[in-house]
């Protein structure tokens, strides 16, 4: 089985900073791109950035410049940086990776439970 948890939401006020983090565990052969997602109450999930597996990183529009994504592979984890923090990034962040298992020929992908980040004063 394999599985994704992450840590590292919380309140914070606006212009803070928090670090999230997701660790892939379980029955691994290697973990192709990792990322992160938020929903916010009443609207859609929606990408926030995006990290392949050599380090190459995509951001949406509204965190770059904020938001830093990176992951250690050696750990199976992924980490999001965000400072600068807003109301509006409120949400529920969700970390997801495209994982190859143990005995599989094909990658899938997981999604861990989310963490709650709350930005208010």
């Amino acid at each position: 089985q394999v599985q994704l948890v992450e840590s590292g939401g919380g309140l914070v006020q606006p212009g803070g900073s928090l670090r999230l983090s997701c660790v892939a565990s379980g029955s691994i052969w290697g973990i192709n791109a990792m990322g992160w997602y938020r929903q916010a109450p009443g609207k859609q999930r929606e990408l926030v950035a995006t990290v392949t597996s050599s380090g190459s990183t995509n951001y949406a529009e509204f965190v770059k410049g904020r938001f830093i994504i990176s992951r250690d592979n050696a750990k199976n984890t992924v980490y999001l940086q965000m400072n600068s923090l807003k109301s509006e990034d409120t949400a529920v962040y969700c970390c997801n990776a495209d994982i190859i298992p143990r005995n599989r020929w094909s990658s899938y992908t997981y999604w861990g439970q989310g963490t709650q980040v709350t930005v208010s004063s």
